[in-house]
């Protein structure tokens, strides 16, 4: 059995040992919940305590002796609720210091390619008028693959926000499916434009990826920076053709 997963959910090593003992044993003391697990008397008692605590096992009295018994594992789930209900209780003050952190962090590196993944989603899903690129050219196709594009073009449409790209001709074939998808239209430059990096405007935030073999991406939130990238894009999508 993987016990791991019990782990995950907050229990200790000698939690666990304790709490799948009784399982197999049945209702018993501690006596033989300590022959079982191979713990120590101290250590026996205080998972006995807290997996009380936690509703995961129970016990009645038998004259002066305590005869304890696991719960039904089933009762796991009442016992994440609540753990998830006492997690929201904190979540909007937790929310409200990123926010606060954000306001004095104008610049972040992400690595990897679940980094470049979680870029693009922060992109995707940011208020702005368009979603404009340039760049991209067959190795950022190649590196992560056309699916992978396409789930974030489709996110991207789902947010009903209209794109302008500009390639260059050797992503063409790769494109066609991106600019089919509703509001994304996408012009092309010569061959010679082939870049191993993409960047993308949205708001007052950019992001410029770099798809080597340890793809990574920066991210940069700040409007004056954001509004002279899109200059740039204007200019590029002037001289580049459909």
């Amino acid at each position: 059995m993987d016990i791991s997963i019990l782990e995950d959910l907050g229990l200790t090593q000698a939690e666990i040992k304790t709490y799948v003992a009784l399982l197999e044993i049945g209702s018993t003391t501690a006596g033989s919940v300590l022959e079982k697990s191979g713990l120590q008397n101290s250590v026996v008692h205080r998972a006995l305590n807290s997996l009380i605590e936690k509703g995961l096992i129970n016990f009645i009295m038998e004259g002066k002796r305590k005869i304890y018994q696991a719960t039904d594992p089933e009762n796991f789930y009442t016992y994440i609720d609540d753990k998830k209900k006492r997690f929201e209780q904190i979540l909007p003050e937790l929310k409200q210091k990123q926010e606060l952190a954000h306001k004095h962090e104008d610049a972040r590196v992400y690595k990897g390619v679940r980094g470049v993944t979680e870029v693009y989603n922060i992109m995707v899903n940011t208020k702005g008028k368009e979603y404009n690129t340039f760049g991209g050219g067959e190795q950022c196709a190649s590196r992560m693959g056309m699916h992978w594009w396409m789930n974030v073009h489709r996110k991207r449409t789902e947010n009903n926000l209209p794109s302008r790209q500009v390639f260059d001709e050797t992503v063409r074939p790769e494109a066609g499916p991106i600019e089919a998808l509703p509001n994304s239209k996408i012009k092309y430059l010569e061959k010679e434009f082939a870049q191993f990096q993409e960047t993308v405007i949205v708001g007052n935030k950019v992001a410029i990826s770099v798809f080597t073999e340890n793809p990574y991406s920066f991210l940069i939130e700040d409007a004056k920076v954001a509004e002279g990238y899109c200059k740039y894009f204007e200019v590029l999508w002037k001289i580049a053709k459909k």
